[in-house]
């Protein structure tokens, strides 16, 4: 598999380079790879948005139960810090 995309990649490449530079297609080239990177990106802008218009936020009751758990947890850290160090 990783043979196959390394081969397939190099072909893509070299394509593009003989397009770009050997055919009177170059403009046409970079017009369609300019809207191609366009469009990927703000793709994944308009995904991610969506991502985050649609997903419903945590309870607020379960916010402050993390934070209660933290708060304990970095007690116990300090005490067994405090432990090491008195040895």
């Amino acid at each position: 598999m990783g043979i196959a995309l390394l081969v397939i990649s190099i072909v893509i490449i070299l394509a593009y380079a003989y397009i770009m530079f050997a055919t009177p297609y170059s403009l046409f080239l970079l017009r369609l790879t300019g809207v191609i990177a366009i469009a990927v990106i703000f793709g994944i802008l308009a995904w991610v948005g969506y991502a985050l218009a649609t997903t419903p936020p945590k309870p607020i009751e379960e916010i402050e139960k993390e934070i209660e758990e933290l708060k304990k947890l970095e007690e116990e850290t300090k005490q067994q810090a405090q432990r090491q160090q008195q040895k």
